[in-house]
C-alpha cells in the first residue's frame, strides 16, 4: 500500500508538473520567441535575431530590444575562445536577455511614475496662476525642489502677481517638493512652470562644482531681467548665491527658446488695468518640466535608450559606467540610435557622481528617477541614491545576491550589507524584500526622507523594488513603528511570530487635524521555544513591516497594459500575472474614507500616498506542503485549504513570491488546528510514522479529542489524590469525567482551539466555497525559460 501511494503521488506530481509545462508553452512560447527566435524589420519594434553588422568601420552584433538597438563588439575567432561559448561566456560589457522583463516592467513603472508627476505638476501650475491672478504673494523653501540638498529652513520671499509682471519678472522654475518645507509631503509636489534645460545632465563622476551656468551673465537666469526695485534685486541676488550646479553639462541650449525668453524678460512693463485674467494666463504659458533619469550602472546603456525612447516625458538620461569600454559602448549605441539630445554618457564611480548631485544646493542636477541595476547587491550605492533623488522622486533598486539577502549559509554577510538577519523557510525571499526596504529606509531616515514602497517583487533570481523617496521628517518618525523582527521555528514546525520595535497611534488634534504619538513596545511576543511544537525558535531581522506595494500604482500599470503592442513589450503576459498577483497579496482591508478604491482611480488623476504608519498586518505566507511534511501526512488541495479557511471567517489570498503559499488573517493555533482536522476527518496517519521528539508529535499531542482524554485523566488523577469521600466519592468523580467526554466527543464537528481562547470553530473542507472564481488566465509564477539561465557571468572589460 505504501508502495502504491508513492507511485500515485509520483502520478500527480508527474501530471501537476505536466499541466504547468502546458501554461509556460502556451504564455511564454511568444516571449522566448522575441528573444531568440523572431525575425521582423526594425519598424514595428520586435526583437531580432543579433545580426553582424558594420558601423564606424567596425564590426557589431546588433540586438534588438522594445525600441531600442544595442551593438555589442563581435569577437574574432580567437577572442572567442578566450571568452568561452554559450550563455557562461565573459562579457566585455554585460547584457542577460533574461532580464527583458525587468526592463519592461522598469519603463511601464517609471512611465506611469512621469505621467503622475506631470497630472501633479498640472494641477500646481493651474492654482498658481489662479494665485497670480488674485495678486496674492508666493513665499517658496530655498533649496529648488525641495530636495535633500537645498538649504532647509531659510524662506526666500518671491515678488509674483500684478507688481512683477509690470517689472517683467518671471516665477522662478520650481521642482516637484517646492514649497513643502522641512514637513513637506508627496501630496504637495510642484510643477516647473519656469521651465528648465531639458537636456540637462552630470558629466562624469568626479566633476566640481562650480557656478550655474546659466546665472554666469547679464541675461541669464529664469527670473532675472530689468529688476528696478532694490527688494527685487536683493531677492535675486540671495537666489544666485543659493544656486550651484555641477559643471560639465553635456548638452547645448536652445538658442531660440532663449531668445524668446530674454525677448519676454524685457518687454516694456504694463499697467494693472491692461492685465486681464487670460492676459496673466497667457504671459504664464505651462513649459514641459525637465524629467531626468539616471542610469548608475548602465553597462550596455539598453535601459538608458529604452527610457529615452518609450517614455514621452522624459527630458534627459545620464548613463553612468565606471568602464571606458562600457562608457565607449553607451555612446556608439547613443549615436546608433539617434539619441545623442536626451542619453548623455558619463564615466565615472556611480557614489561619487549622486553625491555630487546631492550637494548640489540648487538641485538643478539632482534627478527625478535613479535606477541601481548592479551586478550584485545594491547596498553600496543605496546612501548616495536617496539623497540624489528629487523630493518626492523614484528610486529603483535590483539585487541579483538572493545567496545573502535569502540564504542563511553566509548570515554575517547579510547584516553587514543590509543590517539584519535573514529568515531559513519558504518565507526567505519575502523576508529578503524587507531587510533590503529596511535599508533604504534607514538611510534615507538620516537625513528626514520617508520611503514608500510603490511596487517590490522577487523575480527569478533577484529583486525589483520601485520607491518614492520623499522629504518628511514627520513621516520619518514613523518608521520604527514598521521596523520588526521575526520569531522563526525555522527547525520545527515553521510558525512564526513578529515583534515590532515601537507603537504609532494616531490622534485628533484641536483644530481637527491628525497627528501621530510614538511608544515602546512590549516585548517579548514570543518565548524561547515554539508554543506549538516546543522547538527552539531563531531571530530574523530587523526588517520592513510597512506594505509592500501601493495598490493604486500597481492599477494604474494594469491599465495601461491592454493600449501597449505585445511586440514591443513581450512580457506583457508575465506582467500582468505578477501584478495581479501582487495587486492581490495584501488582504482587503477596510480603506478610509478618503482613500479610494484602486480601481475607481483614473487616469487624470495621481494615485494617492499610503498612511505613512500604515503596517502589513499580515506580512508572510505558510506553504501547505511545508506543514503536511511536519505531520507525515498528505497535502490539502487549495479549494480545500481556502475552504476551511473561509468557512472559519478569515480571509485568503496568495503570495507572489512562492508558489502554492497562502496568505491568511488566521493565527497559528487556528491553521495547525485546522491540520489536526484534516488528519482526523480525511487522511489518518500511519501509526509510527509520527514519533516522540518530532515537530508533529508536539501539535498532535493538541488534537482535540487527545485533549479531552487528557483532561479526563487529569480529573481522574486529581479525584484519586484527594479521594475525601472514599470509594463511593471517588466513583462518582470518574462517572462524571467519562460523562464529560463523551458529551463533547458526541458533538460531531466541533473543536477547541487548544487554549480556548477561540471558542467552538467547525472546520469544514468546502472545496466549492474555496474554489476560485474562473477567470482570465495569467501566468502567475515563471517557469525557467532557457536552459542555463541565471545571472551570468560578470563583465571582463577594461579600465
Amino acid at each position: 500500500m505504501e508502495e502504491k501511494g508513492k507511485k500515485e503521488r509520483s502520478g500527480e506530481f508527474r501530471a501537476m508538473k505536466c499541466a504547468r509545462h502546458v501554461i509556460f508553452r502556451k504564455y511564454f512560447l511568444a516571449e522566448s520567441h522575441y528573444l531568440h527566435e523572431t525575425h521582423s524589420d526594425k519598424s514595428n519594434g520586435t526583437a531580432t535575431d543579433p545580426t553582424d553588422i558594420t558601423f564606424q568601420g567596425k564590426q557589431y552584433t546588433k540586438i534588438r530590444e522594445g525600441l531600442a538597438e544595442i551593438l555589442n563588439p563581435r569577437f574574432t575567432t580567437q577572442q572567442q575562445g578566450e571568452q568561452g561559448q554559450g550563455s557562461r561566456a565573459k562579457q566585455s560589457v554585460f547584457y542577460n536577455p533574461i532580464q527583458q522583463f525587468n526592463r519592461d516592467l522598469s519603463v511601464l513603472a517609471i512611465r506611469v511614475f512621469a505621467e503622475d508627476l506631470a497630472v501633479l505638476r498640472c494641477k500646481r501650475h493651474e492654482r498658481s496662476v489662479k494665485g497670480l491672478a488674485r495678486g496674492k504673494k508666493r513665499k517658496r523653501w530655498d533649496g529648488g525642489d525641495g530636495g535633500s540638498g537645498g538649504q532647509i529652513g531659510k524662506k526666500v520671499a518671491v515678488v509674483s502677481g500684478v507688481g512683477a509682471e509690470e517689472r517683467g519678472i518671471r516665477p522662478p522654475p520650481r521642482e516637484i517638493g517646492e514649497e513643502q518645507g522641512p514637513e513637506g509631503g508627496l501630496d504637495k509636489q510642484l510643477d516647473n512652470p519656469g521651465g528648465e534645460d531639458p537636456n540637462s545632465s552630470i558629466e562624469g563622476a568626479s566633476d566640481k562644482v562650480t557656478g550655474h551656468p546659466s546665472l554666469e551673465g547679464p541675461d541669464s537666469g529664469d527670473a532675472s531681467a530689468d529688476v528696478n526695485h532694490t527688494a527685487d534685486a536683493t531677492v535675486q541676488k540671495e537666489e544666485v548665491e543659493n544656486t550651484t550646479e555641477l559643471a560639465d553639462v553635456s548638452h547645448t541650449a536652445d538658442a531660440t527658446e532663449q531668445n524668446k525668453e530674454v525677448e519676454y524678460n524685457k518687454k516694456p512693463p504694463q499697467k494693472p488695468s491692461e492685465l486681464d485674467h487670460q492676459t496673466r494666463r497667457d504671459t504664464l504659458p505651462y513649459v514641459s518640466p525637465p524629467f531626468r533619469i539616471l542610469d548608475a550602472l548602465s553597462a550596455t546603456g539598453l535601459r538608458a535608450l529604452r527610457y529615452a525612447k518609450e517614455i514621452s516625458h522624459v527630458t534627459s538620461v545620464t548613463a553612468n559606467d565606471l568602464l571606458p569600454s562600457a562608457t565607449a559602448s553607451i555612446k556608439v549605441n547613443v549615436e546608433y540610435n539617434g539619441l545623442l539630445d536626451k542619453v548623455h554618457p558619463s564615466t565615472g564611480d556611480a557614489k561619487a557622481l549622486m553625491y555630487a548631485a546631492a550637494t548640489n544646493h540648487a538641485r538643478t542636477c539632482s534627478f527625478h528617477v535613479v535606477d541601481l541595476d548592479p551586478y550584485g547587491t545594491a547596498a553600496p550605492f543605496l546612501d548616495a541614491a536617496v539623497q540624489a533623488v528629487t523630493d518626492g522622486g523614484l528610486l529603483c533598486v535590483t539585487c541579483t545576491d538572493a545567496g545573502i539577502f535569502a540564504s542563511v549559509s553566509w548570515l554575517e554577510k547579510t547584516y553587514s550589507q543590509y543590517g539584519g538577519l535573514p529568515w531559513k523557510g519558504p518565507q526567505s525571499h519575502e523576508a529578503g524584500l524587507r531587510l533590503i526596504l529596511n535599508a533604504v529606509a534607514k538611510s534615507a531616515a538620516r537625513y528626514g526622507l520617508a520611503i514608500e514602497p510603490l511596487l517590490s517583487l522577487h523575480i527569478d533570481f533577484y529583486v525589483r523594488l520601485f520607491i518614492r523617496i520623499k522629504r518628511s521628517p514627520v513621516e520619518v518618525k514613523c518608521l520604527a513603528s514598521k521596523t520588526m523582527v521575526v520569531y522563526n521555528c525555522d527547525h520545527g514546525c515553521g510558525a512564526f511570530s513578529l515583534q515590532y520595535f515601537a507603537n504609532t497611534r494616531e490622534k485628533e488634534a484641536k483644530n481637527g487635524g491628525k497627528f501621530h504619538t510614538h511608544a515602546l513596545a512590549q516585548g517579548p511576543t514570543a518565548t524561547p521555544r515554539c508554543e506549538h511544537c516546543g522547538f527552539k525558535t531563531h531571530l530574523a531581522g530587523p526588517m520592513w513591516g510597512g506594505p509592500l506595494h501601493n495598490p493604486h500604482f500597481i492599477s494604474k500599470i494594469l491599465n495601461l497594459l491592454p493600449s501597449l503592442d505585445t511586440k514591443v513589450y513581450a512580457t506583457i503576459p508575465r506582467i500582468e500575472g505578477m501584478l495581479t498577483l501582487a495587486l492581490n497579496e495584501t488582504l482587503p482591508q477596510e480603506a478610509p474614507p478618503s482613500t479610494s478604491p484602486p480601481d475607481t482611480i483614473s487616469a487624470e488623476e495621481p494615485f494617492p500616498s499610503l498612511d505613512p504608519a500604515l503596517r502589513d498586518p499580515h506580512p508572510f505566507f505558510f506553504n501547505p506542503s511545508t506543514l503536511s511534511r511536519t505531520l507525515h501526512c498528505s497535502r490539502p488541495s487549495d479549494a480545500q485549504w481556502r475552504g476551511a479557511l473561509l468557512g472559519l471567517g478569515y480571509r485568503t489570498t496568495r503570495s507572489h513570491t512562492e508558489p502554492g503559499s497562502v496568505r491568511t488573517d488566521a493565527p497559528w493555533h487556528v491553521i495547525w488546528e485546522i491540520m489536526r482536522e484534516w488528519v482526523r476527518q480525511k487522511h489518518p496517519i500511519k501509526e509510527g510514522a509520527v514519533t516522540k521528539g518530532m515537530a508533529g508529535w508536539e501539535i498532535l499531542q493538541k488534537d482535540r479529542s487527545r485533549k479531552r482524554v487528557n483532561d479526563a485523566k487529569r480529573e481522574i488523577r486529581e479525584a484519586v489524590e484527594k479521594a475525601d469521600g472514599g470509594v463511593e466519592g471517588l466513583r462518582e468523580s470518574v462517572e462524571a469525567a467519562l460523562w464529560r467526554v463523551g458529551r463533547e466527543m458526541e458533538e460531531e464537528g466541533v473543536v477547541d482551539g487548544g487554549d480556548g481562547e477561540d471558542g467552538l470553530l467547525k472546520v469544514v473542507f468546502d472545496e466549492k466555497l474555496g474554489k476560485e472564481a474562473v477567470g482570465k488566465k495569467m501566468v502567475r509564477y515563471q517557469m525557467n525559460p532557457r536552459p542555463d539561465w541565471g545571472p551570468m557571468s560578470k563583465a571582463k572589460g577594461g579600465r
